[in-house]
């Protein structure tokens, strides 16, 4: 099948404090509208790029490298910056990973991160334990003899929710939902990636909140703890009870924007208090923009 990668980015301007958010890998920048939506709807500046190689097909999603989807991200935080004095970056599951290696190294442009589900291990309830051996493969051959497809409960907790998900998935238009599928030679890339940001966080050592569910399907808690112990600075950190591994869609969005919302504040006056930004007008409150559609990983 034939498809045209769409280009799903999207920009709310705002405030002089901005989020950059980064979706998950083989998702879309849709997954994290409703967040966006409400950090819009309190006065900030929201980027939410769309990472490489992503919204098109499996083959678009294996001709890129963690690089790629880097760049896409590095290059959407310079940008950001040019309209933002406090920057904030955050993003779900992988997306997290990709915010905490912007944070280190690019100290003095990252004021913060917002890690929605992170990341580094794909070890949830739902993961077969033979999955778990892939770890093992290291080469581009081998790693293309592998698909993993997407399966119950995709993420999701809300049943209703999860159908929706469901046959977005499974529709012919993954700039909507994403893809089927993780291809084994990204889901390698991926791996290669989480080494890379191991590597350097210790060296972060700006705020960090970190929301992640108890009963995720797709990383457990021991995600959370790797980054307690490893990163360098203040680690706020909000377990969620009532919802999977897509945070950013599923029964608790709501806490989550709340939480994400109120850390922004936060950061925002204590760089106020620092003398660091302007204080800035009460946000004016902006109509619904809706929550559209929705994907996840």
């Amino acid at each position: 099948m034939t498809q045209t990668i769409r280009d799903r980015s999207y920009y709310h301007a705002g405030s002089k404090t901005g989020f950059l958010l980064l979706h998950g890998l083989t998702g879309t920048p849709i997954e994290l509208r409703y967040i966006s939506n409400g950090l819009s709807r309190a006065g900030f500046t929201v980027s939410v790029p769309q990472l490489a190689g992503h919204c098109g097909t499996l083959e678009d999603l294996k001709a890129t490298h963690w690089q790629d989807w880097y760049q896409s991200a590095e290059d959407a935080l310079l940008e950001l910056k040019k309209h933002c004095d406090l920057v904030i970056v955050g993003g779900l599951s992988m997306g997290a990973v990709i915010a905490l290696k912007l944070a280190a190294e690019h100290p003095d442009t990252v004021d913060g991160a917002t890690l929605f589900a992170p990341t580094f291990r794909f070890d949830g309830w739902s993961i077969p334990w033979y999955g778990r051996l892939f770890d093992l493969v290291n080469d581009t051959w081998s790693a293309d003899k592998f698909l993993f497809k997407e399966s119950e409960p995709y993420g999701i907790k809300n049943v209703r929710f999860r159908e929706f998900v469901m046959n977005a998935i499974n529709s012919d238009d993954s700039s909507q939902a994403g893809l089927p599928g993780t291809p084994g030679r990204s889901l390698m890339e991926f791996r290669f990636l989480t080494k890379a940001v191991n590597r350097v966080l210790g060296l972060i050592r700006q705020p960090v909140l970190v929301l992640h569910p108890r009963e995720d399907d797709r990383a457990s808690l021991s995600n959370v703890e790797h980054l307690q112990r490893r990163l360098g600075g203040r680690v706020h950190t909000v377990v969620l009870e009532d919802c999977y591994h897509v945070i950013t869609l599923d029964q608790q969005r709501d806490v989550v924007l709340e939480e994400t919302r109120e850390f922004g504040l936060k950061l925002e006056r204590e760089a106020i208090a620092a003398k660091k930004i302007e204080p800035r007008a009460l946000p004016v409150r902006k109509p619904n923009m809706g929550s559209g559609a929705l994907s996840g990983r």
